[in-house]
């Protein structure tokens, strides 16, 4: 992999790129009082899904970043698979997410944040597809942060 650095700028891995993309998802759910937890997904460098938490607007808890970027790169690819690509979600996907992601067959997943009560890690089976490669904490405290003073915030209202 080749990085092109300019003058005195910092390099940025492509894995920070995309991931700076889901934190701008997660804020559109923050400004939408939702749970601020964005997702992107990757095809040979391109973009072709992006989401946010919808589950508030939607009334639906099964409308989680993720799913809503499985949908739309789907629809953009034409087909319910979605190999040779990458997910790209600030926090480490729930249960059902990566359920969901082995039946896309995606080839590789990147969270931010870790999530030790709710995220798929913490189930001792695995659960996502046998290929699909698993890369967490990219952007790691950024990630935390968001959803950390999201129900900071919450709790204070009460």
């Amino acid at each position: 992999m080749r990085y092109v650095t300019f003058s005195d700028e910092p390099t940025i891995t492509p894995d920070e790129f995309f991931m700076n993309e889901a934190l701008k998802e997660a804020k559109l759910a923050l400004e939408a009082d939702e749970v601020p937890i964005g997702a992107v997904v990757v095809c040979r460098g391109k973009i072709i899904g992006r989401g946010h938490n919808l589950t508030e607007r939607l009334n639906d808890v099964t409308a989680h970043a993720e799913m809503q970027a499985f949908t739309a790169a789907a629809n953009f690819l034409g087909g319910k698979y979605l190999k040779d690509c990458t997910l790209y979600v600030s926090v480490e996907p729930c249960v059902m997410c990566a359920g969901a992601s082995y039946w896309t067959q995606i080839s590789r997943i990147v969270f931010g944040a870790y999530d030790p009560h709710r995220g798929f890690m913490r189930v001792n089976q695995r659960i996502t597809h046998p290929k699909t490669e698993i890369v967490g904490g990219i952007k790691e405290n950024e990630c935390s942060m968001m959803v950390k003073e999201f129900f900071l915030r919450k709790r204070n209202k009460t």
